[in-house]
């Protein structure tokens, strides 16, 4: 008989558990691979060197204007895999479920990661499921892992940086922050705020096309902006400047960012790739970026100097010169 919540007996390893899989998880995924329920997926990989990575999710609230737990999961992998230059195949999903979490709630969030895998062209193939006493968690965590071929002849890394690079920005900053913090603490504003969260591969391999010697990707998640420069400018022992004027933020995040006090460089994004080219190939780069999905507002938005090493730099619209430093502590908890 079908519960309209998750009970500790849905962990249990028997027969709920078992038709908790059967009837929700695996009907909802309809994948081959997955439906086979063996410990270990069997998968076909073609040649080359694979990308490997893991995320877990604790957002909260789980779902907010532009997307959910279960679509961010998804992307936040998807897009981690395709900074190496991959071609992401297959995810593994990991959910953690307190007890007394909605039934329709957990479908509402499988349906979304379905379609968001479906839109990236990856399989969700293998996965666990665990349930904590109620009080022990909060409704539900996702863990995912991805795997993918990275494509011949590409190398990116966060090293990679040179004198004279390019960096380039695939849309608007701090999307996501706001939209989950604003419905966190229930602020209303005149235009609605939502996620950037999005599968960006086909971005990435759009600029791979047009911009073969492309030195790395990096998506600005947490710690957004200010935090993924630096941390090229620090592996790579160079120095960015960032013009704040063609830095895309949409004008209702800047005022949101700006009464609650944050630094839009620094707030989280879900749906955004940083990429950093060589000068020569930046318009180029910039045109592939424009012409893929969810690159419509990307921007060439700074230049890579070879001093200070792994200081970043803003040239506001006044003229003056200031640092970006890093995020230090949690300004957005439970963002991803």
């Amino acid at each position: 008989m079908r519960q309209d919540r998750i009970l500790l007996a849905h962990g249990s390893g028997g027969t709920m558990m078992r038709e908790l899989i059967e009837q929700v998880f695996v009907a909802e995924f309809a994948d081959d691979i997955l439906s086979r329920l063996d410990d270990a997926a069997s998968l076909e990989v073609p040649p080359g060197r694979l990308a490997f990575s893991t995320d877990t999710y604790v957002v909260n609230p789980v779902f907010f204007p532009g997307g959910d737990i279960g679509r961010l999961a998804v992307c936040g992998t998807v897009n981690d895999v395709a900074t190496a230059g991959a071609r992401p195949l297959y995810l593994s999903v990991g959910f953690v479920l307190e007890e007394g979490f909605a039934m329709d709630d957990l479908e509402r969030i499988l349906v979304s990661m379905r379609d968001a895998a479906a839109e990236a062209g990856v399989r969700i193939v293998t996965g666990d499921t665990k349930v904590v006493e109620k009080g022990h968690g909060d409704g539900i965590f996702i863990n995912t892992a991805g795997v993918g071929v990275i494509r011949e002849g590409v190398d990116l890394s966060g090293a990679n940086a040179r004198h004279g690079d390019k960096v380039l920005l695939s849309g608007t900053l701090g999307d996501h922050g706001i939209a989950v913090v604003s419905t966190r603490e229930g602020l209303q504003f005149s235009t609605d705020i939502r996620s950037d969260a999005a599968p960006l591969s086909a971005l990435v391999h759009a600029v791979l096309d047009a911009s073969p010697d492309t030195r790395c990707f990096r998506d600005p998640t947490r710690g957004g902006l200010a935090s993924t420069l630096n941390e090229i400018a620090g592996a790579s022992g160079v120095s960015i400047t960032v013009e704040e004027t063609a830095v895309p933020v949409h004008e209702q995040v800047r005022g949101a960012s700006e009464m609650l006090g944050y630094d839009v460089f620094q707030v989280a994004n879900e749906g955004k790739m940083v990429a950093v080219v060589p000068a020569e190939q930046a318009e180029a780069a910039l045109a592939a970026m424009r012409g893929a999905p969810y690159g419509e507002d990307a921007a060439i938005i700074g230049e890579v100097a070879e001093e200070p090493a792994g200081r970043v730099y803003v040239h506001t619209s006044f003229g003056a010169r200031r640092i970006m430093d890093m995020l230090v502590g949690e300004q957005l908890p439970r963002i991803c």
